[in-house]
């Protein structure tokens, strides 16, 4: 767990001025119609965020726990992230992870080791699951700060 808390402390301390350093016009800009702008994928990485946190808590009070997916077009959609500041997401984003970090930072190790059914039946542990959560948000963020 050390390693995925240090990477999203990681991500927390350096994705806040990378994404202000954006230029306006690339925050919105969408390389297809059909695919999200970088502030669409920071809205998704703050849906991805919310129905995390929610999984983190109850896996560690409830056993085996079962995460159910969600529809990540429609909630990117729903949440017109597209037509919001991007300060409002980048915030947003910022304090949900703080969050996480806390969740993580303060379970004891024992629940780490606790069952996740995932929508395909395999079964994972809680740690494997955080670690996933953070590998699921680089992947993104070098969607947004492709990496030359």
């Amino acid at each position: 767990m050390e390693k995925t808390i240090a990477q999203l402390h990681t991500h927390l301390s350096e994705v806040p001025q990378a994404f202000r350093a954006l230029p306006v016009g690339q925050v919105t800009k969408k390389a297809a119609p059909e695919k999200w702008s970088p502030l669409e994928i920071l809205g998704h990485l703050c849906d991805s965020a919310t129905n995390n946190l929610g999984r983190f808590i109850r896996a560690q009070q409830e056993q085996p726990y079962r995460v159910i997916s969600y529809q990540q077009n429609e909630w990117v959609s729903l949440q017109a992230y597209q037509d919001r500041p991007a300060e409002e997401i980048l915030q947003l984003w910022v304090g949900l992870n703080q969050s996480i970090l806390r969740v993580m930072s303060s379970m004891p190790p024992a629940n780490g080791q606790n069952a996740c059914e995932l929508p395909d039946g395999t079964t994972v542990t809680l740690e494997w699951l955080m670690s996933d959560y953070v590998e699921h948000l680089a992947h993104h963020l070098n969607q947004i700060f492709p990496k030359d």
